[in-house]
């Protein structure tokens, strides 16, 4: 059987989207790609350089100028996967509290968003990869051998972010879990660079009241078919 060579998994936050590609990946032996650890790692990089993450021009130079690899992990320390910042093991640095903080500002560049499609472009070329994002299907790698859009409702996803939340011990409402989730799905969404949408010709899943593996059963059955 002749695998689909390149998975792209979108969706909106909370949606299941990284479990799924994950166990993708580990099934089908492919290698696991959050697109998110670009911009995560481009942030790094900036704030290294002593950049304000709210200087546009400078912020996008630095990702112009960077380059950023991802591989499957090659120490067991619970990562998903090394991530490298011009060949240097960021894996751990690009999660830490103040890179998430800022992230979110230098992800909506567009020189930026350009400079990371293109590197994603590069790693996954190199084939036999699920790639996790918001615009994988449409904008990335909209030719994609197989298209995934997996869905759940805003007041599902919000309750798994809301019990995730808990279990790290923090105290959050599911209210305001609630209300922020549909104020980051109104920002993807609308965004006038790469939205959130749907590929014309993706598979859709809305994953309310499903199981993880009935989830993944769904896709192995895709990738069959479309071998």
């Amino acid at each position: 059987m002749v695998k689909p060579s390149i998975i792209a998994i979108d969706g909106p936050s909370a949606s299941g989207k990284s479990t799924l590609a994950e166990q993708i990946a580990q099934h089908l032996g492919y290698l696991y790609f959050d697109t998110g650890v670009m911009y995560r790692a481009a942030t790094l990089a900036a704030m290294q350089n002593g950049i304000d993450v709210h200087d546009e021009e400078h912020v996008s130079e630095i990702a112009e100028r960077i380059v950023i690899d991802v591989h499957a992990p090659s120490i067991n320390d619970k990562r998903k996967n090394d991530v490298l910042l011009d060949g240097q093991d960021v894996t751990w640095q690009i999660i830490k509290p103040e890179v998430e903080a800022n992230v979110s500002y230098v992800s909506k560049y567009k020189r930026v968003r350009d400079a990371m499609t293109e590197q994603q472009r590069r790693i996954g070329g190199r084939g036999n990869v699920v790639m996790v994002g918001r615009d994988i299907g449409t904008v990335v790698f909209p030719n994609a051998d197989l298209k995934i859009y997996l869905d759940a409702s805003t007041e599902e996803r919000a309750r798994r972010r809301y019990e995730e939340r808990i279990l790290r011990g923090e105290k959050i409402s599911y209210q305001d879990v609630l209300d922020g989730m549909q104020q980051r799905d109104l920002v993807d969404t609308s965004r006038s660079i790469a939205p959130l949408r749907v590929a014309e010709d993706a598979r859709q899943i809305k994953s309310d009241g499903l199981s993880i593996e009935e989830v993944l059963k769904q896709v192995i059955d895709w990738v069959e078919a479309a071998g």
